[in-house]
């Protein structure tokens, strides 16, 4: 009896063997090729229109909004869905100075009724092109508390539009294959915020060392207040017989502009998405190649030389250099990269609560004095204090004391996701790039709601447009604070990177 237990135990160990050995093969097939039907790789892209009714004012600018009365280029909602067999992602990437996170949870909501894809694995994100109309409420009320409002006519247009576009990806899924890559292009990004030499006076009556947009030529400027990121990131999906299928890239460029007042256009973003279209997609497969252009951490950056030369370019003339050239730099480095059949992908979020920045006694009692005063008299220090007047009465009555924000993650590969609902400073974007963990890293700004600029404590000691009370409306350390919470995701998702999946997550 023993004997026979003993081989017994012997064949026993031998099968758990070969089960373990089974099970490394599967493993390795799965990291490594991407061999096994169940964990094949898909991808699936598509485009919806969410382009505006005629007449809605086109902000972006201060003043009066002007009505849209031409429709230059249609906005569009841009949809990639990627599957390794277990996991489900969607990005979602559309043409609008910035999404309400009520228009994002909406869309959010009814994607995941229709597919079941869980909400926290949908990232949507907005170009911040400023020649279209209003997503986060008309008039006064974009930029007012908004989050128990029902969502207007034009937002919940967008929140379908989106979740049918989303829902086509979905159809438009086929075996795919995936790769990455970065090229830096610094001739096209310039941070906005200078070192002037003497003090400028802002909106409060007090007095600031930045100013932002100085103006070409300016005599008084001394040097840039902050950094520029120049990488351009991006990844690339094709079919497994070698169609394109999406290009999606990352680059920190604010808007480029020289838009017609009342034109709608989705800016350089669209321009980027088509011309990579042109030069990536094949001519004999059957559904369309999507590009898509997300907006990085440019809120303190644009495309104006301020020791340049004043420009004379015609209406979207300048756009269309900047997207073409952007697009042709994306082509060369394209021909570098390296295509992976099979990648792993995860997503994690997390919500980060923050103090809201309120006036005190003496900042409302300076805006009272202001509005009282008649609409058309003259300003007592600088243009624009009766609108951060009625800004910072508008953020003391409505605002919460505290409000929660949605950071979000994604791991592709090797590739680390940041998504951030602010108009967040490239060194932000730089702090991000640094953390360790990944062969490339990005941030999408403008991701899952938009709740104004997001300035780094230094840059909120020197002052400047983006640190206005009004423009600027989360507590001053809140970059640092954000920093620190997708570090812990980036490093909670490479833990688990080489980890087995499961198959409860599509």
């Amino acid at each position: 009896m023993m004997e026979r237990k003993t081989l017994k135990n012997i064949s026993d160990q031998l099968v758990l063997v070969a089960i373990l050995l089974i099970s490394g093969i599967q493993s390795f097939a799965h990291e490594s090729i991407g061999l096994l039907a169940e964990n094949t790789f898909k991808a699936g892209a598509s485009v919806s229109n969410i382009t505006p009714f005629l007449g809605g004012g086109i902000v972006g600018n201060f003043g009066d909004p002007p009505p849209a009365k031409y429709i230059h280029d249609p906005l569009q909602a841009r949809s990639l869905v990627l599957d390794d067999g277990t996991t489900k992602l969607v990005f979602v990437v559309c043409d609008n100075i910035g999404l309400s996170s009520g228009v994002c949870d909406e869309a959010k909501r009814q994607i995941n009724q229709r597919t079941n894809i869980p909400t926290q694995h949908i990232l949507i994100s907005s170009t911040h092109t400023h020649s279209a109309t209003s997503a986060e409420g008309e008039g006064v009320k974009r930029r007012g508390w908004n989050m128990d409002q029902p969502l207007d006519e034009y937002q919940a247009f967008i929140a379908r539009r989106i979740a049918d576009g989303v829902e086509m990806a979905i159809h438009n899924l086929v075996p795919a294959q995936i790769g990455w890559g970065s090229v830096n292009i610094p001739e096209h990004v310039f941070n906005r915020r200078w070192r002037m030499k003497d003090s400028v006076i802002n909106p409060f009556g007090q007095y600031d060392r930045i100013k932002m947009n100085p103006g070409i030529g300016n005599p008084d400027v001394v040097e840039p207040a902050g950094p520029i990121d120049p990488q351009l990131s991006f990844l690339s999906i094709k079919s497994m017989e070698g169609h394109g299928i999406a290009l999606l890239a990352n680059y920190s460029l604010h808007y480029i502009g020289g838009v017609p007042k009342h034109d709608i256009s989705a800016d350089y973003f669209a321009l980027f998405a088509a011309g990579i279209a042109d030069l990536l997609q094949s001519t004999s497969q059957d559904t369309p190649f999507i590009g898509i252009m997300t907006n990085g951490t440019s809120g303190d950056i644009n495309n104006v030389d301020v020791k340049g030369s004043k420009p004379t370019d015609a209406p979207y003339a300048k756009m269309r250099y900047v997207a073409n050239d952007l697009a042709q730099k994306v082509f060369q480095a394209h021909q570098h990269i390296t295509f992976k059949p099979w990648i792993k992908l995860q997503a994690k979020q997390f919500d980060l609560l923050l103090q809201v920045r309120k006036p005190d006694n003496q900042q409302l009692d300076w805006a009272k004095r202001i509005l009282a005063a008649a609409k058309d008299s003259k300003p007592i220090n600088h243009p624009l204090e009766r609108t951060y007047a009625e800004r910072i009465v508008q953020l003391s009555k409505e605002w919460p004391d505290q409000i929660s924000v949605l950071l979000q993650t994604f791991r592709i590969g090797d590739v680390q996701i940041a998504a951030i609902p602010f108009e967040t400073f490239a060194q932000t974007g730089l702090e991000i790039k640094a953390i360790a963990g990944a062969a490339e890293t990005f941030t999408i700004s403008f991701a899952n709601g938009s709740y104004g600029y997001l300035p780094t404590p230094d840059q909120h000691d020197l002052g400047g447009y983006e640190t206005w009370l009004g423009t600027n409306r989360v507590e001053k350390n809140a970059s640092t604070k954000i920093v620190s919470a997708i570090e812990a995701l980036f490093t909670s998702m490479q833990q688990q990177a080489n980890k087995p999946l499961n198959n409860n997550s599509k």
